[in-house]
């Protein structure tokens, strides 16, 4: 009988809680589409390993709305920074992601650059839109620490007041492309519906204990394909009364540059800014940067 395939765990997010500990989390594990996002430009490792950090992120935060029609966006922007812009959007299980920089300087920075020197004095700006409530919230915070992460849970301690962890993993698999996961935990010690937030006691005993033992997930384990996320939840915390997971998300790769998507936003422009933007045979070139596609459309048809 022929060898099986090993399963794996890859490309999906699941959510859990610690109702004793008044504590939930999200785990995420990136593969395929990882590779998918990052194959449309040929980045640097540097670039290769901040946007694939970044998604990871994305994906662990955007998995936690509750608005199917919703959608979590990353935006880091310097001033002077090698990166001068980074963004990244989920979108019911969808993500994307692009960064634009400058390769010269980039090249002078060495292999493995620190977070400031990617960056300067950049900052991020993390936005959660509502589909449903037609609700708009956006944070921003500077871009101070050793890793995204870390600007993270210091985007939820100052907008939230609600002390968070966030551990990410880099890996690759058998076929050298990257892996990535993440864990993202806050402790919400009036419930996710109780009283204000602003009551949380950073020292609380509840959440010192689960930050403890979700600090020791290994950077490994967390990009490691074999391990079901269940299975990293179980590990954490085995000795805890009740954890209770939640349904997966599949992840996949989604830019929404269309070409109906594309005339739809063209025709919101005016006639003569329409025919300023067309060639001299009458369409106009649009580029994805997050795809790295071209999107050629006749000026005629966006007209009618």
């Amino acid at each position: 009988m022929p060898d099986l395939p090993t399963p794996t765990d890859i490309d999906r997010a699941i959510g859990f809680t610690l109702p004793d500990r008044h504590a939930r989390g999200r785990i995420v594990r990136l593969g395929p589409v990882l590779d998918e996002i990052l194959s449309a430009h040929a980045y640097p490792p540097p670039i290769e390993r901040l946007l694939a950090e970044a998604l990871t992120l994305t994906a662990l935060l955007g998995s936690t709305l509750k608005d199917a029609g919703g959608q979590l966006t990353l935006q880091a922007q310097t001033k002077g920074g090698v990166v001068n812009l980074l963004v990244c959007d989920y979108k019911g299980g969808e993500l994307r992601g692009y960064v634009q920089f400058d390769a010269a300087r980039l090249s002078m920075l060495g292999k493995q650059p620190s977070l400031f020197a990617l960056f300067n004095k950049g900052y991020l700006a993390v936005t959660f839109d509502q589909v449903t409530t037609n609700e708009r919230y956006q944070g921003i915070v500077p871009l101070d620490g050793e890793t995204l992460g870390e600007v993270i849970e210091a985007y939820f301690l100052q907008s939230e007041q609600i002390p968070s962890l966030v551990r990410l993993g880099l890996g690759r698999g058998e076929d050298g492309k990257l892996i990535a996961g993440g864990l993202f935990l806050q402790h919400l010690p009036e419930g996710e519906e109780g009283r204000e937030r602003l009551h949380t006691r950073l020292d609380h005993p509840e959440w010192h204990g689960v930050e403890a033992l979700a600090a020791t997930m290994g950077a490994d384990e967390l990009a490691d394909p074999l391990l079901s996320l269940e299975t990293l939840v179980w590990r954490l915390f085995n000795e805890e009364r009740e954890v209770r997971t939640l349904t997966g998300i599949a992840l996949s790769r989604g830019c929404r540059c269309d070409a109906d998507y594309i005339s739809s936003v063209l025709a919101k422009f005016t006639p003569e800014d329409r025919a300023e933007m067309a060639d001299e045979n009458g369409v106009i070139a649009v580029d994805c940067a997050f795809c790295a596609r071209k999107f050629p459309v006749a000026l005629d048809p966006v007209e009618t």
